[in-house]
């Protein structure tokens, strides 16, 4: 099946990735970062909040993570030139004067939700961090769970949360139990909803199925092929469950889980919210690390749809459809970098060595 940005290790769909989680950067500190095969350095200005900009100082190339957080801005260690948040320089100490608007280094658009610090790979967000479908504007609670890798690409390892048939093969459950139904809801997100119900050809199907009305709860919301929320569970309880992925260096799949659930009020409603908490991180453990025999030694190649892989399928051309960022890998070891334009007028402005 030919693709141009599904299962792609050079393709980066515009939008939210994970970064780190908020408290492994204080308030005041800097620290280096990779995303997608980018260098990053990441600081939490005087403020709290996170700025996240292009690892190199525009000067010479030095590694701004080496120098330390200003009020808002960044100083590199070398030559001790300072950065805003937009990336703009506004300052060279041995130079005179106003510094020009071209001296600057790219910044990224940041957020912090779920306890998490998020990067948007593109210009300007084009909307809000994702939530769940069914905890849209409401306060949440968050629990962040375990982190996982998968020897694959995260589009792949999306896929098999919405793959009918390998919950029978892998999971033995009955082959009717699921039957997912694709709905595009943007251009960035498609959601899959389970029209299958609990057979009631045995006891335990019998006595599974008086927890639901219809279908069996198992919904998933899908962004950029590479974030995905999923809600299980009986009709009186859903769970929440957020699995937030990314490609890392060597093409692999470093991927991080969250547990979500509506925040309740008082000591009683903190303590319930905690008890779900760990009860759905228990369930994304199990999400995380099922079917890792697959994925320790898949090597996708779609050759052969069938109609059970409709899910699959809708997935794929949803996520062909989604705009790539402009994120060239010019600063990953080993790349070419462009030659050096040198200023030749700056010595005429009375530049020093920076």
């Amino acid at each position: 099946m030919e693709t141009r940005v599904f299962n792609h290790p050079q393709a980066v769909v515009e939008g939210w990735y994970w970064l780190a989680r908020s408290r492994d950067i204080r308030r005041g500190q800097v620290v280096p970062l990779r995303l997608l095969g980018r260098d990053l350095a990441v600081y939490r200005a005087a403020d709290g909040q996170v700025a996240a900009l292009d690892a190199y100082c525009a000067h010479m190339g030095a590694h701004l993570a080496e120098g330390r957080v200003e009020g808002q801005a960044l100083r590199c260690f070398f030559h001790r030139w300072r950065y805003e948040a937009d990336g703009r320089c506004s300052d060279i100490p041995c130079l005179a004067g106003k510094v020009g608007p071209q001296v600057r280094v790219r910044h990224w658009p940041t957020a912090e939700r779920y306890g998490m610090i998020w990067l948007w790979t593109g210009e300007t967000p084009a909307h809000d961090l994702p939530e769940v479908p069914e905890l849209v504007g409401q306060p949440c609670a968050a629990l962040v769970a375990n982190r996982f890798r998968k020897r694959c690409h995260p589009n792949v390892v999306l896929i098999n949360a919405i793959d009918e048939q390998h919950f029978a093969s892998v999971h033995h459950l009955p082959g009717s139990i699921l039957s997912m139904e694709a709905l595009p809801r943007s251009v960035s997100n498609i959601a899959f909803r389970n029209l299958g119900k609990v057979p009631t050809d045995s006891l335990l199907g019998r006595l599974v199925a008086r927890f639901y009305q219809g279908p069996l709860t198992y919904t998933m919301s899908y962004w950029y092929g590479s974030l995905g929320t999923v809600t299980l569970g009986p009709d009186f309880l859903h769970l929440h469950l957020m699995f937030a992925l990314r490609r890392g260096d060597d093409g692999a799949t470093e991927g991080q889980t969250l547990a979500l659930t509506r925040q309740r009020r008082g000591p009683l409603g903190w303590l319930v919210n905690r008890l779900l908490l760990h009860v759905t991180a228990l369930a994304a453990r199990y999400f995380a690390y099922g079917d890792t025999r697959v994925f320790e030694s898949i090597r996708f190649d779609f050759r052969h749809p069938i109609p059970a892989d409709r899910a699959v399928l809708a997935f794929i051309r949803h996520l062909e459809s989604q705009p790539l960022a402009n994120w060239q890998e010019l600063d990953r070891p080993g790349a070419r970098q462009p030659v050096a334009r040198l200023r030749l007028a700056a010595a005429d402005q009375g530049a020093g060595d920076g």
